[in-house]
């Protein structure tokens, strides 16, 4: 299959002036979606810790001595219910994490149960749990599992100084795996592990080109947990990290990029270019897996500033998209929003 982003044409992109690639990407991102919209995700860690895995940036890994606490895989009670404050928060989609290089046999109808009892609350589902091989992905997307989260993290050659552990081939293995199970794809990276501007090149390249480019783009600023490898990485330059956004956003723009990791140590005015660079959506709550979020209030009282509406839809890419903003359709939490303090 020919690729539609070469590395000329990707580094063209990556070169542009910025204010022409912002006008570039919101000229996109119009295509396809509402661009005062934002869709909204809640993350819950169900296992938490003792990853056999290396990846040099995460404090769940087993082989770095960090503040993470262990726990096995929660109860199905625990994790409706923090679904049921997610949607009333105002998340249209709960995302699960395991830390596991992959989920067990006698794992799986434990989470075929945990999705089809959070389908019942009509949110959309995201899982990410290590590799998949078919027989398991077949019975996630049978159970009605929408999203699977795999990210490639960086480019394949910087892949091996992140993570030993597991190759980047394995992690193409297990994105087409998802893919051909049913389930759409999330899957991106993080910036901010050492990796020169090549590889933001390369990885954007290798989620475009892609058979079907991943629905889920989300795209980390490295959060530098004590006691991993990466805990005094240099810091990420904002409009770095904003020029990749764009990127990503003209590379695939019918995919939801979403702006995850590393909002904690944003302010509003780097997260406000994010959204106008073709970010249109972002983690709600406290809390991504371990890593600190900022608190829900900031965020009502930022969307609020920007003119940003929750989405509340199922996941659309056609040109004519219908959308329900929670402000207007939910009873729940609505006050929330519009009272939310500003001054």
């Amino acid at each position: 299959m020919k690729k539609k982003w070469t590395a000329d044409k990707t580094r063209m992109l990556f070169e542009k002036p910025f204010f022409e690639l912002m006008f570039q990407a919101q000229q996109e991102h119009r295509k396809y979606f509402n661009p005062n919209s934002i869709q909204i995700s809640t993350l819950l860690s169900i296992k938490t810790g003792s990853c056999p895995e290396d990846c040099k940036y995460c404090p769940q890994s087993a082989r770095y001595k960090t503040d993470v606490k262990k726990e096995s895989l929660l109860e199905i009670e625990k994790i409706i219910n923090a679904a049921k404050k997610a949607k009333s928060s105002g998340s249209s989609r709960f995302c699960m994490g395991a830390a596991w290089k992959n989920p067990k046999e006698q794992d799986i109808p434990y989470l075929e149960k945990i999705i089809q009892e959070i389908k019942k609350l009509g949110m959309e589902t995201c899982m990410t749990l290590g590799s998949l091989n078919d027989i398991q992905a077949k019975k996630l997307s049978n159970a009605g599992l929408d999203f699977y989260n795999h990210n490639l993290d960086t480019s394949e050659n910087f892949y091996s100084n992140v993570v030993t552990t597991r190759t980047y081939q394995e992690r193409l293995n297990t994105l087409n795996v998802v893919r051909n199970s049913g389930i759409k794809i999330c899957s991106g990276g993080i910036i901010g592990l050492g990796e020169k501007k090549q590889d933001r090149i390369e990885l954007l390249m290798t989620l475009s080109n892609l058979s079907i480019p991943p629905e889920s783009v989300p795209i980390n600023m490295l959060v530098k947990i004590p006691g991993t490898p990466m805990e005094n990485n240099k810091n990420v330059d904002p409009f770095d990290f904003i020029r990749i956004i764009a990127a990503a956003r003209i590379m695939m723009p019918k995919s939801y990029i979403r702006l995850s990791a590393g909002r904690k140590n944003m302010n509003d005015q780097t997260q406000a270019m994010c959204f106008m660079a073709g970010a249109n959506s972002i983690f709600y709550g406290c809390k991504l897996l371990t890593a600190e979020n900022p608190e829900e209030q900031n965020d009502l009282k930022l969307l609020k500033k920007l003119n940003l509406h929750p989405e509340y839809q199922k996941y659309n890419t056609s040109k004519k998209f219908k959308y329900n903003s929670l402000v207007s359709s939910l009873k729940i939490n609505k006050n929330q929003y519009y009272n939310a303090d500003i001054s």
